[in-house]
């Protein structure tokens, strides 16, 4: 079943949590992300602290949705990209490879992102803050599954799941080790978890 479109005070709500986190970003750019206050933002964007709050509880709640935005409005074409590629293994290589660019990119943001990210139910509605990253592995690994690549005695949930904590534990643990690659962690994790999901044909 697809989706429902937004309705309008939907949309009116998302515009104005797009508007806050833009002027957030342009504080946090101008000034260092520990350096600005719930307190300036609201002022910059013109609106009550109470709007901004309601909105976002916390500083790190406009980072997640400035993360989680970013990775919806390049989704659809990532994922034709990785169509192109010829088998799991690969897409889900260059998958955590565009990760790894991303957040290399943003990594002053890093920190504050899990903290919060982590600090969320596991069971979190997608349309209550998840990012989508667990739906793109199902999806990869289901692929992997009906070509026989990946392994199909375990069910599809648990591969994700498992997936998706090891690429959060790379997250954490790149963060606290200044000057170290992402992109490396992200193919070691792979090369651990591949040798022990692929398919006895694929070894």
């Amino acid at each position: 079943m697809s989706e429902l479109p937004p309705d309008r005070r939907s949309r009116k709500r998302q515009q104005t949590a797009d508007h806050l986190v833009g002027i957030a970003f342009e504080l946090f750019a101008r000034h260092g992300y520990g350096n600005v206050t719930m307190e300036q933002i609201a002022a910059a964007a013109d609106v009550a602290k109470g709007t901004l709050y309601n909105h976002f509880p916390v500083k790190e709640a406009l980072v997640r949705h400035r993360f989680h935005m970013d990775f919806g409005a390049v989704l659809p074409e990532l994922l034709a990209r990785l169509q192109t590629l010829p088998d799991c293994a690969s897409r889900l290589r260059e998958f955590v490879r565009l990760n790894a660019s991303y957040f290399e990119q943003h990594r002053e943001y890093v920190g504050p992102y899990l903290r919060y990210r982590l600090g969320q139910p596991i069971n979190l509605p997608a349309a209550e803050g998840r990012s989508g990253l667990d739906r793109v592995y199902a999806q990869l690994l289901e692929a992997g599954q009906a070509r026989g690549e990946i392994r199909r005695d375990l069910p599809l949930a648990h591969l994700t799941g498992y997936l998706v904590f090891l690429h959060l534990a790379c997250m954490v643990a790149w963060v606290q080790k200044p000057g170290s690659s992402l992109a490396q962690e992200f193919d070691t994790m792979l090369d651990l978890f591949l040798t022990g999901a692929l398919a006895e044909v694929s070894r």
